[in-house]
């Protein structure tokens, strides 16, 4: 399913707390200058038009939420509604996610790491591409406290095995854990824009979780 036209953001709307790009984030990393204060960090690689985030950032107010979205004009959008309301503990930063999570996010500071509806890049000489790879997990692994986890959903079943299949080869990480379907309490009740157009569409999706596991000696492996 292609993304449809966003709205357009107001111009005269203030997004100098909830948009950033790489080079405004703090390097090294300072959770208290970029959110104003410590909280578990979870981060989401791919925002699109942030849904995820308004419904993650609302309901756990004491964490923070730090959004990846490689499309300017959809970091955009997403960051605007942030703003809209309010909401303090939700950063968008308009860059690639997996080069913040290499470069930015340090070791074992992540409480979840969620990748929702990826591009599934149909072609198969472009799913080298694919958000879901050998770098991405190795970096998740790195970023994840010890009984962090890793939330992955996709409404396509080819790229959900695949991905069950390099994430097997992580021994860091367990699972796949299932994540049951529930029925939404209203329109905005879903994980993204894409969960929503999919199950209206009466169409699957499929979701897993993993948790990393600590070694027996209870340090990350």
């Amino acid at each position: 399913m292609g993304r449809r036209a966003l709205p357009k953001v107001d111009p005269d709307l203030d997004l100098s707390w909830h948009l950033k790009t790489f080079d405004d984030l703090p390097q090294p990393w300072d959770a208290k200058n970029l959110f104003g204060r410590e909280a578990p960090l979870e981060v989401e690689a791919g925002s699109g038009k942030g849904l995820f985030l308004i419904g993650a950032a609302t309901a756990r107010p004491e964490h923070n939420f730090l959004g990846m979205e490689l499309a300017k004009r959809y970091a955009h959008f997403a960051a605007s509604r942030l703003a809209k309301r309010g909401l303090p503990n939700a950063v968008m930063v308009s860059g690639d996610a997996l080069r913040v999570m290499h470069e930015i996010i340090p070791t074992a500071c992540v409480a979840a790491v969620h990748v929702y509806f990826p591009d599934p890049w149909w072609k198969k000489r472009h799913r080298k591409r694919r958000v879901m790879n050998e770098a991405l997990l190795a970096d998740v692994v790195r970023v994840l406290k010890p009984g962090g986890r890793l939330h992955f959903w996709t409404d396509v079943e080819e790229y959900f095995k695949t991905s069950l299949e390099l994430i097997a080869q992580v021994p860091q990480l367990e699972g796949p854990l299932p994540v049951p379907e529930r029925a939404p309490e209203h329109h905005l009740d879903y994980r993204t824009h894409f969960e929503r157009r999919t199950r209206l569409a009466g169409k699957s999706v499929y979701r897993a979780e993993f948790v990393k596991t600590p070694t027996q000696d209870g340090s990350a492996r």
